[in-house]
């Protein structure tokens, strides 16, 4: 149980190391587009500030479903791809 709890308490102190733009679009790219439409970082932060262990996707896809924002607001997304191609260069791609 130790290494459990120890495991939650580095988690929660993760801050990225460094950060770089997306080029192309892949499956990742489009699940940090919507944590980062919704104002987080990416999933680590939005687990962290939430408080949730899990984030709700789509089963067929993958895809990031629904996200509640800091104002407790809540994101719906498609199945479908919703990053275009114009906006993948603005997706923030952190390294830890």
């Amino acid at each position: 149980k130790k290494s459990e709890v120890s495991e939650v308490m580095t988690k929660a102190d993760m801050k990225p190391k460094s950060m770089h733009r997306a080029k192309i679009w892949s499956d990742d790219i489009e699940n940090l587009y919507r944590f980062q439409q919704a104002g987080y970082r990416d999933e680590v932060e939005y687990k962290q500030v939430k408080q949730v262990d899990e984030v709700e996707c789509w089963p067929e896809t993958g895809f990031v479903k629904k996200l509640q924002r800091r104002d407790n607001t809540f994101y719906y997304y498609n199945r479908q791809r919703e990053c275009e191609d114009k906006d993948v260069c603005k997706v923030k791609v952190y390294v830890y």
